[in-house]
């Protein structure tokens, strides 16, 4: 929008004034008039103009004295004055333009002259109160953002540093030269590196703009940590030429876990290499470092979401800050305390000077101690145990992240044998690497295929035929040989390969399978039976792999058999219940293994409609031997008979053994007076020879 400039025209004679006024008005402007140079300066005084027409030769108070006394008080931009005159040269014109007048015109007025002059220094004076408002409103930008300034010359290397550039490291004027090293040779010496990269690929023409995030020297010769910005200004060929931007401090939001605002890995490792030094200038000086992390806090994410497990972690910190604060159980005078929180339900606390590793045991009982209330979390009350790991630096340590690293393997050694805490020693990071490297050569096995199929056959008790085989898989390791699967299935849970372990036992056993039917036709066995493991059956794809493999092997849903051990679902029976009802509407049947040795029970087995029950080998290992394990097997007959389920005995290894369960109504048995879990070419040719068929339980043991 057209501003409407505001003028004050002054003459002592009324014509000539008036004239002025009325063409001036009619060109839009607002105009206003004085008699003399007395009322001039009055009006100026008590109103805002933008633009004086002062007639020179004036009674009283003349053109030039009003001129003079206005310079004392207004610029050339913040007052342009014309100056009026009847002789276009002369004394007077240049008196005028020596006081400080902007211009002059003559009489008589040549009007469009006039306008000319006049637009020409009212759009100068706004182009000045533009400038110095963008000045200002920039200076409180920057001031309000309390970001860093520099502008660096690329042409001649010169580098403009603000004021507020130079506070947020400390420094004074006097002490930043003109030059880029007054921050590149400021710069970690971790991140350095990056940060060149960085300049040199945005310099190049990578990017907008450049961005880095990195820590700077203070001073105090501690380190900020600065976010720096920039954007270049470049020649028509894209070479750059200037380089601007601004320098943030983050170090609060970048060193604080946003969540409980406590200080975070990057933070706490600091201080943790900070106490790494002190161990060298000071030999009896000794810290420990405590892992910390809350038993079954996945199930309260899991069960209430992850707000209120959220909150869980908020109220744990403020009440392991708490205990801290009032901890007096240390033996030197003035302890100290730092909690961080590293992430996810991960807690670390470094114990400050100490006198060894049991002052920090004893700091580990006070914090498990403070989390036996309860947590009050969304209108529930929630209970949070911990399990705590240590590592105290009288081991040697020089580096941060060995003694992190420590302090986490005794964490999960703690979490594995469930002891309260444990104190870290070098045997357990042998155990670790060792883990680690049995990790890496299971997921190599996967990649590469290498696992074997064995088949132990299920014997018909009556009959003496093979009725069916368990699938147990072998690994075959390049260094150790066949690797049985109690030594690395609970890894492959661990880790979750076991999922991917499942799909190839599945897909394998299938295939076989089918191949049996299809070679030995109604002489093969009918159901083969695949273990399916804790973290398989919470899979929500389980019955989808299963269908694909059916579809892909041609073996059919009747053929297929599962089996679950009771601990793979006992703490999500609905969950479980609605994977084994899909199972059934498929046709696919199911065993509960190890039945007896866990929490089974009457309302647990019609639940979950169990097809077949398998009785435990502690069981039948009893049965002839003077303990109770005929009534046992007697019991779980009787009662899986009643609910409509058959029954299979595990780890059958005598013929008095294989004769008793007969006898006591099991229909199938398996076990080494059969057979052990053999080759896909042994279990063919026991497929062909069926060597229990006419004497079932008599006769000896195949190898």
């Amino acid at each position: 929008m057209k501003r409407q400039a505001s003028l004050l025209v002054v003459d002592d004679n009324e014509n000539n004034r008036d004239v002025l006024a009325r063409r001036l008005r009619q060109g839009g402007y607002l105009v206003s008039m004085a008699c003399d140079g007395a009322e001039a300066l009055a009006a100026i005084e008590q109103g805002s103009f933008d633009l004086v027409l002062l007639d020179v030769e004036m009674p009283g108070i003349s053109g030039l004295e009003v001129l003079a006394t206005l310079r004392e008080q207004y610029t050339h931009a913040q007052l342009p004055i014309i100056m009026v005159t009847a002789r276009s040269s002369g004394d007077d014109v240049v008196e005028a333009l020596r006081l400080g007048a902007n211009d002059y015109v003559t009489k008589p007025i040549d009007f469009p002259v006039a306008v000319a002059r006049i637009d020409t220094h009212l759009a100068h004076k706004w182009a000045v109160a533009d400038l110095r408002d963008s000045e200002e409103r920039y200076a409180l930008a920057v001031q309000g953002a309390n970001d860093g300034l520099w502008d660096w010359n690329l042409t001649t290397g010169e580098v403009y540093w603000s004021p507020r550039w130079r506070s947020i490291l400390g420094l004074n004027e006097e002490e930043v030269g003109a030059s880029a090293d007054e921050w590149l040779l400021r710069v970690h010496p971790e991140d350095i590196e990056g940060v060149r990269a960085a300049l040199t690929n945005y310099l190049a023409g990578a990017g907008v703009h450049f961005e880095s995030e990195h820590r700077v020297r203070h001073r105090d010769e501690t380190y900020r940590w600065v976010r720096c910005r920039g954007a270049a200004v470049r020649t028509e060929a894209g070479v750059a030429s200037r380089l601007a931007g601004s320098l943030t401090d983050i170090t609060e939001a970048k060193l604080a876990d946003a969540l409980t605002g406590l200080p975070n890995r990057l933070l706490f490792v600091d201080l943790v290499d900070r106490a790494l030094k002190r161990t060298e200038r000071r030999a009896e000086y000794t810290f420990a470092i405590l892992a910390l992390s809350l038993d079954r806090f996945r199930v309260v994410h899991d069960s209430l979401g992850p707000l209120a497990a959220d909150q869980l972690l908020v109220a744990v910190a403020r009440r392991l800050q708490s205990s801290l604060r009032a901890t007096d159980i240390v033996s030197r005078d003035e302890p100290g305390f730092t909690l961080a929180r590293l992430g996810g339900d991960e807690f670390m606390v470094l114990v400050d000077d100490i006198a060894d590793a049991s002052d920090a045991a004893l700091v580990a009982d006070r914090l498990r101690q403070c989390l036996e209330y309860p947590f009050d979390v969304d209108g529930h009350q929630v209970f949070a145990s911990a399990r705590i790991g240590i590592a105290a630096s009288s081991s040697g340590y020089t580096r941060a992240d060995d003694i992190l690293r420590d302090a986490a393997i005794a964490l999960t050694r703690a979490t594995v044998s469930s002891a309260p805490y444990e104190i870290f020693d070098p045997a357990m990071r042998q155990r670790a690497i060792t883990r680690l490297q049995f990790e890496t050569d299971l997921r190599n096995a996967i990649d590469d295929q290498a696992f074997e199929m064995h088949y132990q056959p299920i014997i018909a008790l009556k009959s003496g035929r093979i009725a069916g085989f368990e699938a147990l898989l072998r690994w075959r390791h390049p260094a150790r040989g066949l690797v049985p699967p109690a030594d690395f299935i609970a890894v492959a849970e661990d880790t979750g390969m076991i999922l991917d372990i499942g799909r190839l036992t599945l897909a394998e056993s299938c295939r076989q399978m089918a191949a049996w039917l299809a070679d030995f036709g109604a002489a093969a066995p009918q159901v083969m039976c695949a273990n399916v493991s804790t973290k398989q059956l919470a899979y929500a794809g389980l019955m989808t792999d299963i269908a694909a493999t059916l579809r892909t092997t041609g073996l059919l849903a009747e053929n297929l058999k599962l089996e679950i051990t009771e601990s793979a679902f006992i703490n999500d029976v609905p969950s479980a219940q609605s994977t084994l009802n899909h199972a059934r509407a498929m046709g696919i049947g199911w065993s509960l293994d190890d039945f007896g040795t866990g929490f089974s029970s009457l309302s647990f087995l019609h639940r979950l409609q169990v097809t077949t029950v398998k009785v435990d080998r502690s069981f039948v290992a009893e049965i002839g031997m003077g303990g109770s394990g005929s009534e046992m097997v007697r019991a779980i007959v009787g009662l899986a008979h009643t609910l409509g389920m058959d029954v299979v005995a595990e780890g059958v290894e005598t013929a008095e053994q294989a004769t008793a369960l007969r006898n006591l109504g099991c229909e199938y048995a398996q076990g080494y007076f059969f057979s052990k879990a053999v080759d896909n070419g042994t279990a063919a040719r026991l497929i062909e020879t069926q060597p229990w068929q006419t004497a079932a339980g008599t006769q000896h043991l195949v190898q």
